[in-house]
């Protein structure tokens, strides 16, 4: 069962080192050709221990290529390109604190300070007069508490005072988020702006050669961030010119995951579900899912025109969804924190993933895989999440239903007064049925008796067999008799009456004779058989049997 299960697998499973000690998330990996030599390499921003050992490590293969030292924790990790002068390689910036660091080459290149915000005024003149000793610490403590700025214990306030007040006041934000967005062209190999989301509430687009600021828009906090389309073009006027948001999308939950699907936007929420968005906002789909999500990506396949979404669970399980159907499932040995695909090294289709306990999977898509169409996952078909072509409403129909509220009361009455009525209709057929012995069981409870009967022939003989059984647990039946009520135009019967002098209990008595059809016109009537019980006038049973039409001439 375990052979046939792997190779029924869609992956095949290149590498696994589960002490590879790389602790990260998806925001701080990627694939690039640093270079120029058309290998990919995995660059990953470790975050190492939370308080040290932070590294920009680059992997070639399965080895460790080199690393580089971070000052602070990395929060994100792209790969674009700084111009077109040959050999085209692109650099690194991580994002880390208020800064961003550039490598070119695995070297050092450029380091960016996020410009510094504006400070309180009246902090400012507080602090001033400190630094003149025109105010003691403990009414600066005062001042500042005033404004919630200083929260200190009164025995550490002079000290801490003497220390800064001679410093230059400044306040600095961090960078929650960074992607990156196409300049001028959107080939692979086009120049790329860096766009960078702060604590601030504010998103900076920066030059990628000189790494001056281009653009600057306040939204609210970001921790997320896609890019849609080129700097030079839609994006600077809709980002420049709009104060407010032209389209927001309501989530019912916390966000930790967002990925964009060609025009469409895939959102994770923190209650186990998955939505569909478009661009403006429309949501498309939703779907719910067994586990908390920890990690997103984009399963892109330029070659075969295939995109589908990474959803990495709590319950170590990725999940491969394309719009909200479920096509495969991929178990993992420890919870997945981080998740990137694309190509590496030579290898078109290589899923990377890091775990929380600091290892790192490699899988490859096989060339033979197929992903069907079709929801795997438990639950309704996918025909009932289609919409219906529900038409426009009509006058008449919208008469109608003026009409059924101007009168819904006497609409209902009438409904219940014929609903009463068949009811009683009903019964009366079923108690006259009962009293006249039509049913094909006996309702008496001294003689429980069941029939059926069997036509066979083409006509114009034909063979009828009647199947009588005593129902009783072990009271037999005895003195009865069977006769057959039939147009003597039509039909003629060898034997038209019979007698059972006994029934046992749970045996089935057949009893045969044969029907012939005197008429060539076509024409069939119906056979009634009646099982009579000797001293009572009532029959114990009634058949109706419909004989078919004869398809031969009788013989004369």
């Amino acid at each position: 069962m375990k052979d046939s299960a792997v190779s029924s697998s869609k992956w095949l499973d290149a590498h696994y080192d589960p002490v590879a000690n790389l602790y990260t998330f998806s925001s701080c990996i990627a694939l690039a050709d640093l270079h120029g030599d058309g290998e990919n390499k995995l660059v990953v921003g470790d975050l190492g221990t939370g308080a040290s050992n932070m590294k920009l490590k680059v992997y070639r293969g399965t080895g460790l290529l080199s690393e580089n030292t971070l000052l602070d924790l990395p929060t994100g990790l792209v790969s674009f390109l700084m111009d077109q002068h040959e050999p085209c390689t692109p650099a690194i910036a991580v994002a880390s604190g208020p800064f961003i660091y550039i490598y070119k080459n695995l070297r050092p290149y450029f380091k960016f300070t996020l410009p510094t915000l504006e400070v309180n005024p009246l902090e400012q003149d507080v602090w001033s007069q400190a630094r003149e000793d025109m105010i003691d610490p403990m009414t600066l403590k005062e001042m500042l508490e005033g404004i919630r700025f200083l929260m200190l214990e009164p025995q550490d306030m002079e000290a801490y005072v003497n220390l800064h007040k001679q410093q230059p006041i400044r306040r600095q934000t961090v960078i929650t988020c960074i992607g990156t967005l196409k300049k001028n062209m959107a080939d692979d190999d086009a120049v790329s702006c860096l766009v960078i989301g702060t604590e601030s509430q504010e998103v900076y687009i920066l030059d990628p050669e000189a790494f001056t600021i281009l653009a600057k828009v306040s939204i609210s906090l970001l921790f997320l961030l896609i890019t849609l389309t080129l700097y030079q073009t839609i994006f600077r006027f809709d980002l420049i010119d709009s104060p407010r948001p032209k389209y927001c999308i309501e989530l019912s939950s916390h966000p930790v995951g967002l990925v964009r699907m060609g025009k469409n936007v895939v959102v994770g929420c923190a209650q186990e579900t998955l939505h569909g968005y478009t661009q403006k906002g429309k949501k498309l789909w939703t779907t719910y899912l067994p586990a908390p999500v920890t990690t997103m990506a984009v399963l892109d396949l330029p070659t075969r025109g295939f995109q589908a979404v990474l959803v990495g669970l709590a319950n170590c399980e990725v999940h491969v969804y394309r719009d909200k159907n479920l096509i495969s499932t991929i178990k993992t040995p420890d919870l997945v924190t981080s998740i990137c695909f694309g190509r590496y090294g030579r290898e078109d289709g290589t899923l990377i993933m890091t775990t929380k306990g600091g290892g790192l999977i490699v899988k490859i898509l096989k060339r033979t895989a197929v992903f069907d169409d079709k929801d795997s996952a438990p639950g309704p078909p996918i025909a009932q999440s289609i919409r219906l072509n529900v038409p426009k409403k009509t006058k008449l129909y919208v008469d109608q239903t003026m009409r059924e509220r101007e009168n819904a009361v006497a609409m209902h009455r009438a409904f219940q007064m014929d609903l009463s009525r068949m009811r009683l209709a009903a019964a009366r057929a079923y108690v006259k049925a009962l009293e006249s012995s039509l049913t094909p069981m006996s309702a008496s409870l001294t003689e429980p008796l069941k029939m059926n009967a069997v036509v066979q022939g083409l006509g114009p003989s034909f063979k009828l067999t009647l199947n009588i059984q005593n129902t009783a647990a072990c009271r037999p039946v005895m003195n009865l008799a069977i006769s057959f009520l039939y147009d003597e135009n039509l039909y003629s019967m060898r034997t038209a009456f019979f007698k059972i002098p006994l029934l046992v209990p749970g045996l089935n008595y057949p009893i045969d004779t044969f029907v012939e059809c005197l008429s060539d016109k076509g024409i069939s009537d119906i056979i009634k058989v009646f099982v009579l019980r000797e001293g009572k006038s009532a029959p114990l049973l009634t058949a109706h049997i419909n004989m078919p039409v004869s398809e031969g001439l009788a013989l004369n």
